[in-house]
C-alpha cells in the first residue's frame, strides 16, 4: 500500500470532508427529525438513533462545539447554517446512493436503506458527484430504461435465484 493510502477510512471518506460518521449520523438525523416534526429533543434523536440520551449530550456537545448545532440543555436542537450544509450533503449522498441501490442495482428498499447509510460516510465528494450524475442520467434516459439496465436486472434475478438454490 502506498503512503498515499495508508490514511484511516475516516480521514479519506469524504475527501475535505473531517466529520466522523458517527456526527454525520446525527447531522442527518437532526435534519430528518426537524423536517418531520419542526422540533428536536434529545430523545427525539435518542429514538431515532437508537442510543442513550446521554450519549446524544455528549454529541450534540461535540457538534455544538464544532459550530453545526445550537443546544441548549433541556432544549430543542437546530443545526447552524454550517451543519444545515454538512446535513445536506451528508442526505444528497445518502439519496443518491439508495435510488442507486433500488433503482440500477434492484435492492430491496430496506437493505438499500440500510447500505445507503453505511457506504454515504465512505464517498469522495468527486465519486458522490459522479455517482449522483450517474443515476440522474439513468433514471431520465430518453426512450426509457435503458436495454443494458433491463439486461442487468435480467442478470441480477438470475444471481439472486442461484443464491437461493
Amino acid at each position: 500500500m502506498s503512503a498515499r493510502n495508508t490514511a484511516s477510512a475516516h480521514q479519506i471518506h469524504a475527501g475535505t470532508r473531517h466529520h466522523s460518521p458517527n456526527m454525520e449520523d446525527y447531522l442527518e438525523a437532526i435534519r430528518t427529525l426537524s423536517a418531520e416534526h419542526g422540533t428536536v429533543r434529545v430523545t427525539h434523536l435518542s429514538d431515532s438513533l437508537h442510543v442513550s440520551k446521554p450519549s446524544v449530550t455528549a454529541a450534540l456537545g461535540r457538534l455544538s462545539s464544532e459550530g453545526l448545532v445550537r443546544h441548549e440543555r433541556y432544549g430543542t436542537v437546530e443545526l447552524t447554517a454550517q451543519g444545515r450544509t454538512v446535513a445536506d450533503d451528508v442526505w444528497k449522498r445518502h439519496e443518491a446512493l439508495k435510488v442507486f441501490l433500488t433503482e440500477i442495482l434492484g435492492v430491496d428498499e430496506e437493505t438499500a436503506a440500510t447500505d445507503a447509510c453505511r457506504l454515504e460516510h465512505y464517498l469522495s465528494p468527486d465519486t458522490s458527484r459522479r455517482l449522483a450524475g450517474f443515476v440522474d442520467i439513468v433514471l431520465q434516459s430518453e426512450g426509457g430504461r435503458p436495454s443494458w439496465l433491463a439486461r442487468l436486472s435480467t442478470e441480477l434475478s438470475g444471481d439472486e435465484e442461484r443464491d437461493r438454490s
